[in-house]
């Protein structure tokens, strides 16, 4: 923390404060210095030890001035006027702390410096415990208390809160990790959820990506991909009432696929990665725990498909021979976007002998059919497109002359470049209605 950053939330008085613990040699050797600096109305607060050598140090080893002011690293000297810190100096260092005293001759005898040692503050189990402490009133939903002999997750179970799946206790120290990872606000609306159109708060999406099992960084994917899915244009409340067995496939590009490891490569579909496997699942628990979507009762899907649980991919982008699928749909170039679309099963495609990208098309054709689609393709797949110089709107032009599809749907043909560099296969997930009736394909920009 610099200058300036504490603010007046320590309410200690303007003045010299310093910051020490026993267990420190640093700490201990100033101690001559900080008797000194007490002529001057230093204020001294000690954090492990209430007997530290140093008469008239005053006791926090609650930690509640230390962590106030912000401090990692002890000894540290700072200056407070009118409630704001107008400086600060970490460890021992004769120039400084004379500089910020308005003293001379300090520590006649001492080295001229010396570092300090880590503050307890910045211990990861105590910071976890202090963040707690300082941020869980910020917290807006209510604690659920559990009987002594209850087992969490069968409790979660038995409330109806899981998708069949163990889910992970969304305590209010993983809450609040979890909203570490998105610099927006937790009472922040993000979306109006179907089928009961309830609002959802950034707060209330970091509660069902814990109990997913998400990662704080993986957050502003999820987010972006419930604003997606609960728009008019993706009609979540028709995806869920229909009794075609569709769900929410997320397609994710930009620095934010890498940064949080979505996988783009062997097994995208499949089980083995953390985000894939999560990111998806974060927005269905928010269906099912704040919109209210539960199978058999709004969610009516004759047979339903694992992207009911969730299904999350990234596009291969580096070894793609076109550009980004958000970018193709509008989103700025180099940014990190969500596609969301109500995809089918998944269908594969297998052509081993295709050596023409025309003769290839002819086999996406009859899988893609004259309805919406996602069409995965392959990096093998793929290299005959790269090879001939076809676009996606080449691809799609051409797929589109051989399976006529309705006007409504047109527009709804996906193309993305995904999967292992092995095996000459692609993947195809039919869609649903396009159109007013139906579900159309979101991209939406993910947000820090």
């Amino acid at each position: 923390m610099g200058a300036g950053e504490a603010g007046g939330s320590s309410g200690l008085p303007d003045g010299l404060v310093a910051v020490v613990k026993r267990d420190c040699p640093t700490c201990v050797t100033v101690v001559p210095v900080l008797a000194e600096l007490a002529a001057l109305g230093c204020s001294v607060y000690t954090q492990d030890d209430p007997d530290f050598p140093f008469e008239g140090a005053i006791d926090d080893t609650g930690l509640e001035v230390s962590w106030a002011l912000g401090v990692e690293t002890v000894p540290t000297l700072l200056r407070l006027e009118s409630g704001k810190e107008t400086g600060r100096v970490a460890g021992w260092h004769r120039g400084r702390w004379e500089a910020l005293a308005g003293a001379s001759g300090l520590g006649g005898g001492l080295p001229d410096q010396r570092p300090g040692c880590g503050s307890l503050t910045a211990d990861p189990e105590i910071a976890a415990l202090l963040s707690l402490r300082h941020r869980s009133g910020t917290l807006s939903a209510r604690r659920v208390e559990l009987g002594p002999l209850e087992d969490e997750l069968e409790a979660m179970w038995a409330r109806g809160w899981t998708d069949g799946l163990p889910v992970v206790p969304p305590t209010e120290a993983r809450v609040l990790a979890m909203l570490d990872g998105t610099a927006r606000r937790p009472d922040e609306v993000v979306a109006v959820v179907p089928p009961n159109l309830v609002p959802v708060t950034v707060e209330k999406v970091a509660i069902n990506a814990v109990m997913a099992g998400c990662r704080p960084e993986y957050l502003p994917v999820v987010l972006a991909l419930v604003e997606a899915s609960c728009t008019d244009a993706f009609n979540l409340h028709g995806v869920l009432a229909t009794t075609f067995s569709v769900g929410p496939v997320a397609i994710v590009n930009g620095p934010a696929a890498k940064a949080v490891g979505i996988n783009s490569g062997v097994n995208l579909l499949g089980q083995g990665c953390r985000a894939n496997s999560t990111i998806g699942r974060a927005l269905q628990l928010v269906v099912r725990n704040v919109g209210g979507g539960r199978p058999g009762e709004v969610d009516r899907a004759t047979f339903g498909n694992p992207a009911k649980t969730g299904l999350c991919f990234a596009e291969d982008e580096e070894g793609s021979p076109w550009e980004p699928l958000a970018e193709a749909r509008g989103a700025p170039a180099g940014a990190s976007a969500v596609t969301v679309f109500a995809g089918g099963g998944v269908r594969m495609v297998t052509d081993q002998k295709a050596r023409t990208p025309e003769a290839l098309v002819e086999t996406f054709a009859r899988h893609v059919g004259p309805g919406d689609a996602l069409l995965v393709v392959s990096p093998d797949h793929g290299r005959l497109f790269r090879d001939a110089g076809w676009s996606r709107s080449d691809l799609a032009s051409a797929l589109e002359a051989l399976a006529p599809r309705p006007a409504a749907m047109c527009n709804d043909l996906l193309i993305a470049y995904a999967g292992g560099r092995a095996g000459l296969f692609s993947a195809v997930m039919e869609g649903w209605l396009a159109g007013p009736s139906g579900s159309v394909p979101v991209t939406v920009e993910v947000r820090q």
